[in-house]
């Protein structure tokens, strides 16, 4: 065992989204300690610039070094795409953007269509597409643009005639390509899936947090640094701004029992 083996793993989204990646590596590993941020104040990121959204990461992954982190989860596909390859050999811990190993993952599935949801931001970069077709030169990808969907889930408006005429719209420009598979390419859109699920089988949604949870528990479990603690491990959840609202609509997949503490705003 190292002695970084019970330091925290970080996490970081615009908002409330990377709560769905989150959820699932809890699941997995409970007994070790986690530090998320939100930056709320800065979301959504999927309308920002690449040189914003460096700006943004920066300032980010130096607050997580200062918590002595061992590891940061990109759980954002946003950053992910526009960001990690312009940082990631900037900082001393182990980093794990979202889109490029859950691709790979996919890549592997006998799939010869496949859609995705996304920001403005990670459709431009196709990163989605790239990553993709470089393990499977053969797979046809169709990126959307889904603007609106982030504000949607950060103000709790699922449920709503916006929302619904929102996915319905979308769903039906994808369905023109008929996708084998349609990824959620943005952490936030699983909180969309009762309402993606009344327009096409649920099936047919590739939520990235699930097979990201394992990717990363391999990885950390392969470098040795892993917790060895045999207890539950703590957590602590930072935002930019709003933390009622951010407690609030991150309910919907996991109870944050302590409001939220500011930072970096």
């Amino acid at each position: 065992m190292t002695n970084l083996n019970n330091n925290p793993i970080g996490f970081f989204d615009s908002g409330v989204g990377g709560v769905t990646v989150f959820e699932q590596v809890k699941k997995l590993l409970p007994n070790e300690n986690y530090i998320y941020f939100g930056d709320t104040k800065n979301m959504p990121y999927g309308e920002k610039t690449p040189e914003q959204l460096l700006v943004f990461g920066r300032d980010i992954f130096d607050f997580l070094q200062k918590k002595n982190v061992k590891a940061v989860i990109m759980a954002c596909n946003t950053t992910s795409a526009v960001v990690y390859d312009k940082i990631k050999d900037d900082y001393p811990f182990e980093i794990y953007p979202i889109i490029q190993p859950v691709a790979r993952h996919i890549s592997k599935l006998p799939l010869k269509k496949v859609g995705v949801f996304a920001t403005h931001a990670t459709v431009n970069s196709h990163c989605y597409r790239t990553e993709l077709k470089k393990n499977n030169p053969n797979i046809e990808v169709k990126e959307i643009a889904c603007p609106g969907w982030v504000k949607i889930v950060e103000n709790g408006e699922e449920n709503t005639d916006f929302a619904l005429a929102s996915v319905k719209e979308k769903m039906a420009e994808m369905l023109e390509f008929s996708p084998d598979r349609i990824i959620l390419g943005c952490t936030h859109y699983p909180y969309l899936l009762n309402v993606l699920s009344t327009l096409a089988p649920r099936e047919v949604f590739i939520n990235p947090s699930i097979e990201f949870a394992h990717i990363i528990k391999e990885d950390l479990a392969s470098k040795n640094l892993l917790s060895n603690q045999d207890y539950e491990g703590s957590e602590e959840f930072y935002v930019s701004a709003n933390p009622e609202k951010f407690q609030k609509s991150a309910s919907l997949f996991y109870e944050i029992k302590d409001l939220p503490k500011l930072a970096l705003n």
